[in-house]
């Protein structure tokens, strides 16, 4: 019975590896239209006012969500005397009230989300999207909990991407809504992918059973739950920080410039966070039985997997930067540089992403503690690197590379500590390092120097396909053993694993 355990999870963490790849493309393919859309009709000014509100948005949704996208798989695992779908309700009913209050304070304060100043009565809107993006979160936690990574592809990869794309479009034409486009076509975005998330939700769990909050248990969890919501919050905050502090040294266009190369280089970064919901469930189930060796051996597997293919994407958009950046319009070339070390960072971040996966159950406190020395080294680069570019009299773009490369060494940093700390609890080595990745790297850029001399137009359509075949077979053939190749085996077993 044990014997097959192992089998059993890496089944799970395949079929969640392989539906999240295929969310990966699909965001891609509705993400760019959206960059294309927002930097050639709303320009970079009207993507800086939109991207500073949304630092806050987002970072306070996250805290209200009480760090259930995580910590609900233990709760469920634990069972708690309680029917499941009572236990998600708990944890909506939280997220609901306190997201609420929060909406409420920055209607009648809107300044942190408008340091500018600048806003119309629509945008004031956009703290809606705080108690939507919460909700969505918990529901999704739910869902992948029983093995469902599907609905989280569908609302996260398509529906999200594509409504927001086709309504910033729009809005854009609307009289009266064109100035709020934005910040519209990001509400709309948010409730979509919740109302996507709740119909499976409720088809799945259905409602509660003789529900009734009980104000001592609520209490009880929301204090347990902090030292997981900050720590979400944290390292979230990680990839916003470096916006609020450029917003402090440099134009709003500067900042919307780093905004869309953030964008683009965050897609790759949905690959390593798609893998957590799933990483939960097996994690847990694990701990129960005290199986490190387990534990220690699937975040080595799902670490390497997402090195590999975060690698080959950051190459794939990294060396044709200039054309990637130039697609969404001229004015935001200037943030190629930004691009290549934000790129650098999704990489060396997913040592981190993949050992607080196991952290956040076995020592919260100690995570929480190396998440706020990480984002507070962060600020500290960004400050330090930005200052050292205005006194070298250095321009707008070099800000912005600052801030990406501090966010670099920040990430770096954490990973190395977070893979350490992890290795002493299991007593196992945590390394998500081989040597074909580096092997496979020079081969790549060669090709995409080669493709950066075709037109922009071939360079993109013809480079970057060139990059990752070239990338992937080196990796393939060089780095994959048999159980790397699981995530690409569709049929590995009929009876993959299904909560029930």
């Amino acid at each position: 019975m044990t014997a097959e355990k192992p089998d059993e999870d890496l089944s799970a963490l395949a079929k969640g590896g392989r539906q999240n790849f295929f969310g990966f493309i699909l965001r891609l393919v509705a993400r760019l239209p959206f960059l294309f859309i927002a930097g050639r009709l709303y320009g970079p000014d009207a993507l800086g006012r939109f991207a500073s509100a949304l630092v806050v948005v987002e970072l306070v949704a996250l805290v209200c969500a009480m760090g259930e996208k995580r910590g609900l798989a233990q709760r469920l695992s634990d069972g708690e005397g309680s029917h499941p779908a009572n236990l998600v309700y708990d944890g909506m009913f939280l997220a609901l009230l306190f997201s609420s209050l929060a909406a409420l304070f920055f209607w009648f304060v809107p300044a942190p989300l408008f340091p500018s100043g600048e806003f119309t009565e629509l945008d004031r809107f956009i703290v809606l999207a705080i108690p939507g993006y919460a909700l969505t979160e918990i529901v999704l936690a739910a869902q992948a909990y029983r093995y469902d990574i599907a609905t989280t592809v569908r609302a996260r990869a398509v529906v999200e991407p594509w409504t927001i794309s086709i309504m910033a479009g729009a809005f854009f034409f609307i009289p009266g809504i064109s100035d709020s486009g934005l910040a519209m076509a990001y509400l709309a975005s948010i409730f979509a992918g919740l109302a996507t998330g709740l119909w499976s939700f409720f088809r799945s769990y259905g409602p509660p059973k003789a529900w009734r909050p009980h104000p001592v248990y609520m209490g009880k969890m929301t204090v347990r739950a902090l030292p997981l919501a900050t720590a979400d919050a944290i390292e979230w905050g990680t990839r916003r920080v470096d916006i609020f502090i450029l917003g402090l040294f440099a134009a709003p266009a500067a900042v919307g410039v780093y905004y869309i190369a953030q964008q683009v280089a965050s897609l790759p970064q949905k690959l390593k966070t798609s893998f957590e919901p799933i990483l939960g469930p097996v994690i847990t189930k694990n701990l129960k039985t005290k199986n490190y060796e387990a534990i220690a051996k699937q975040i080595c597997q799902v670490g390497f997997w997402i090195v590999a293919m975060q690698a080959g994407i950051a190459l794939a958009l990294g060396v044709p930067g200039e054309a990637v950046m130039g697609l969404v319009g001229p004015e935001f070339v200037g943030g190629t540089g930004a691009l290549a070390f934000l790129l650098i960072a999704e990489v060396v971040a997913a040592t981190a992403v993949v050992s607080e996966a196991v952290l956040v159950y076995v020592a919260r406190v100690r995570n929480l503690w190396i998440s706020i020395g990480t984002i507070a080294l962060q600020a500290v680069l960004t400050v330090v690197l930005i200052e050292a570019m205005v006194r070298g009299g250095y321009g707008e773009p070099y800000k912005a590379a600052a801030a990406a490369i501090a966010l670099m060494l920040a990430l770096g940093t954490a990973s190395l500590v977070k893979a350490v700390m992890l290795s002493k609890f299991l007593g196992h080595t945590i390394n998500t390092f081989r040597w074909p990745l580096v092997w496979a790297v020079p081969p790549a850029v060669l090709v995409g120097w080669l493709a950066t001399r075709l037109p922009e137009w071939a360079e993109l359509i013809v480079g970057v396909p060139a990059i990752l075949a070239v990338y992937g077979y080196i990796i393939w053939t060089r780095g994959f053993g048999p159980e790397d190749r699981v995530l690409f085996r569709r049929n590995l077993d009929k009876d993959e694993p299904t909560r029930k």
